[in-house]
């Protein structure tokens, strides 16, 4: 299955610039996995309330964009110039499920659109991960398969997003889309785990 993450590499070397002036001037990888962290917040806050008006969801997926950037970023940091940690590690992975669960609730305050869905696609999405992160757990390295994965998630929501903005996306598709999602995270979330299996049977 293919997934957003495997162009990956293409975005981090038109990046990579950025990431020589950002290290030169100080800039390490946790201070922008935590600013990453904290704009989502902000992001999120901003358009929960203002959800009435289309307009404001033109933030979810330029943000998105950005956000996108300085994962590349922090990851580029800590591993070319020898930022790696232990802390970094955490910061990594728990920012990206915080940020995720605080924009992808936003959703919950459209119109007619199911709050319980959203819950439902925020709690499949930390399962997912929960199951990337714990392959390493029984010997297989972080499974980040699709198709639904953090970039996949991202990208269909800032899609859906921008069809609220423009008003091109009827509100009632927005249920809809949500049960395809969840759908797609299961079987993401069995996929990683087969994958996982997978890879240790191989060793």
């Amino acid at each position: 299955m293919i997934s957003v993450y495997q162009l990956k590499p293409k975005f981090q070397s038109l990046l990579r610039p950025l990431v020589n002036k950002l290290f030169n001037a100080g800039v390490t990888a946790n201070q922008v996995t935590i600013g990453a962290c904290v704009g989502s917040l902000v992001i999120a806050l901003v358009v929960g309330l203002l959800a009435s008006h289309a307009w404001v969801f033109w933030l979810v997926p330029l943000w998105m964009f950005i956000r996108m950037a300085l994962n590349a970023i922090d990851g580029m940091l800590a591993r070319e110039f020898n930022q790696k940690s232990g802390l970094g590690a955490y910061l990594n992975e728990l920012c990206d499920v915080i940020a995720d669960s605080a924009l992808f609730l936003v959703f919950a305050f459209v119109a007619t659109v199911n709050p319980l869905l959203v819950v439902l696609v925020v709690i499949l999405s930390l399962l997912t991960e929960y199951a990337g992160v714990m392959a390493p757990l029984v010997g297989a390295s972080r499974r980040y398969d699709g198709p639904m994965g953090k970039s996949d998630r991202a990208l269909a929501f800032g899609v859906i997003s921008a069809g609220i903005a423009i008003g091109w996306l009827p509100l009632t598709w927005i249920n809809v889309l949500l049960w395809v999602i969840a759908a797609l995270l299961v079987y993401t979330l069995v996929n990683r785990i087969k994958q996982g299996l997978k890879e240790i049977s191989h060793h």
